[in-house]
């Protein structure tokens, strides 16, 4: 299961108690203040993990509690400190304040971290001659963490495509394929290696009229696609679910527009796909006059023309 947005609820460890103790032996009867220090509370760390790829893990654990320092005790013994919680989560995941929405921090790279919660101090021992502290307290925070997946190329287009076909083409992804719209429920990930090119590709779920305002869930499968360099426009030139080409690419690029004015201006490579059926030529002719832009003629299924659309999405890059 793919889940790409979730809340949790972190809190770091509080202070130990600094001691308040006096040393006596037969020869000093006053004593000798000698309590030692607190310890001092765990943080909470998150930390972007390239071995983690969903935010299920956190479905079934979402409460993070980190653990006290020990208190400080007789004979200037300083309490131990108690160990960070380090949050592995994806990489390209935000971590919001769920009270304020304010962005916190966008993990982008491998082994990114931050201190989401900072542990108590432990409190002061009496052996400086002054009364013993209590330990620092801490807050508590919700947290929300939204994954936006990190990828070089983004597929798009409406339903029934031959998006998940053309990913599994060209990458080692097992995208899962059957003729029916919808089959893709979750981004997929693929890595293409072209020539000594390599470059990442994200199969987003077919996006329809209303997407952008969150129809189908559209707004949280666009964000998918909000850090690619490229996009990879996908249409049923043959129109098998009697869709009209001209009309899907319109549709989707206004979708495009509506979500967000920087993905709308992404560089696009426009693959016709599913030239291998009757009625793709004769619509491909009417398709390049309306759209007059670079049309990459291609049949994810049969494996012809991939080689050029390649290299088409290489050079862009």
């Amino acid at each position: 299961m793919f889940i790409d947005s979730v809340k949790i609820h972190v809190k770091a460890g509080e202070g130990g108690r600094g001691c308040s103790s006096l040393y006596r032996d037969k020869y000093k009867r006053e004593g000798i203040p000698d309590g030692g220090d607190g310890g001092r509370g765990a943080d909470i760390i998150i930390r972007a993990d390239r071995n983690v790829g969903t935010l299920l893990d956190f479905q079934f654990n979402r409460h993070f509690l980190g653990k006290h320092g020990e208190h400080g005790s007789g004979k200037n013994k300083k309490g131990k400190d108690a160990a960070p919680i380090i949050i592995r989560v994806p990489i390209g995941t935000n971590i919001r304040d769920a009270r304020t929405s304010c962005l916190l921090r966008d993990l982008t790279s491998d082994n990114e971290e931050v201190v989401i919660a900072t542990g108590g101090r432990g409190g002061l021992g009496n052996k400086r001659k002054r009364e013993a502290t209590p330990g620092e307290k801490t807050e508590e925070k919700e947290l929300l963490l939204d994954l936006k997946l990190i990828a070089d190329v983004g597929i798009i287009g409406c339903p029934n495509a031959g998006k998940s076909t053309l990913i599994s083409a060209i990458s080692g992804a097992r995208s899962k394929v059957a003729a029916y719209p919808f089959t893709t429920k979750y981004p997929v990930l693929g890595v293409v290696e072209h020539g000594d090119k390599r470059f990442t590709v994200a199969d987003i779920p077919g996006l329809i009229e209303g997407s952008s305002s969150g129809k189908g869930l559209g707004d949280r499968f666009l964000r998918h696609i909000e850090r690619t360099k490229v996009l990879i426009h996908v249409i049923d030139m043959a129109g098998i679910d009697g869709g009209d080409p001209v009309k899907d690419f319109l549709s989707i690029n206004n979708e495009l527009k509506k979500y967000s004015k920087d993905l709308a201006k992404k560089h696009k490579v426009i693959a016709a796909n599913k030239m291998d059926l009757e009625n793709a030529p004769g619509n491909l002719i009417k398709f390049k006059k309306a759209v007059k832009k670079k049309v990459y003629t291609i049949s994810a299924l049969e494996k012809f023309g991939l080689e050029e659309l390649v290299e088409g999405i290489s050079s862009k890059l």
